[in-house]
C-alpha cells in the first residue's frame, strides 16, 4: 500500500530510525553552519563578477538613495526569513498539514508541525521549497534591478541560499532511508519513522 502525502497516525508497525534536532546536536549544527560557506563564497564570486561591490557604497546620487539601499537590503533579510518559513508552510498545507506552528529559537526560525507525518517525496519537496522558489525570484530580480541595487537583492540570494544548509542538509540525509519513511518536522526537530 503506498504511504499517503501526510497523515495524522503512524501505521502500525512503523518505528523510529532517524532523528534530526540542530538545537541538541552541536556537531551536526556546527557542521551545517559550516557548509553555509561554501555557497556564501560562491554566490559571492558570481555576484563579483557581475558588479563591483563598490556599487553598494556609490553615493554619486546622494546620501538619501544610499541609506534607502541599506535600509531596503535589511528589511529585506528579516523579511525574507518569514517568507522561507511561509514557503515550508504552504507546501506542508497543500500536502494536507492541519495545524502549523512558527517559531524561533534564538539560532532558527521555523515552520512545523506537532500532529503531521509527510511521505519521503512531499517532505523533500517541503524542505527544498523555499531554495528552490526564492533562488528563482531573487536570480531574476537581480538582473532587472539597477546596477546600484544588484548588490542589495544578491545579499538576500546569498541568505536564501546559505540558510537553506539545514534543509538541504536532511535532505541528502532522507535519500538513505527507506522509500516508506514517514517525516514528523516539529520545526526543530525532524523525526523518521519506516514500516521496513
Amino acid at each position: 500500500m503506498p504511504t499517503p502525502n501526510c497523515t495524522r497516525t503512524l501505521p502500525e508497525g512503523y518505528r523510529e530510525i532517524l532523528s534530526i534536532d540542530l538545537q541538541k546536536d552541536p556537531k551536526t549544527a556546527l557542521l551545517v553552519n559550516g557548509l553555509t560557506l561554501i555557497p556564501t563564497v560562491i554566490l559571492a564570486l558570481i555576484g563579483l563578477a557581475v558588479a563591483p561591490i563598490r556599487s553598494l557604497f556609490d553615493m554619486s546620487r546622494g546620501f538619501g538613495p544610499y541609506f534607502l539601499r541599506f535600509g531596503i537590503m535589511l528589511a529585506g533579510l528579516f523579511l525574507y526569513i518569514v517568507l522561507h518559513e511561509l514557503t515550508h508552510a504552504a507546501v506542508m498545507k497543500a500536502y494536507g498539514a492541519k495545524k502549523l506552528r512558527f517559531g524561533f529559537t534564538g539560532l532558527y526560525a521555523y515552520a512545523g508541525s506537532e500532529e503531521d507525518y509527510f511521505a519521503k517525496r512531499p517532505y523533500r519537496q517541503i524542505a527544498l521549497a523555499p531554495l528552490v522558489v526564492w533562488t528563482l525570484v531573487f536570480a531574476v530580480l537581480a538582473f532587472l534591478v539597477p546596477r546600484d541595487w544588484f548588490w542589495v537583492v544578491w545579499f538576500w540570494q546569498i541568505m536564501n541560499v546559505s540558510g537553506a544548509a539545514g534543509d538541504v542538509y536532511v535532505t541528502v540525509k532522507l535519500l538513505r532511508q527507506p522509500k516508506d519513511i514517514l517525516v514528523k518536522d516539529t520545526g526543530v526537530a525532524m523525526t523518521v519513522y519506516s514500516g521496513e
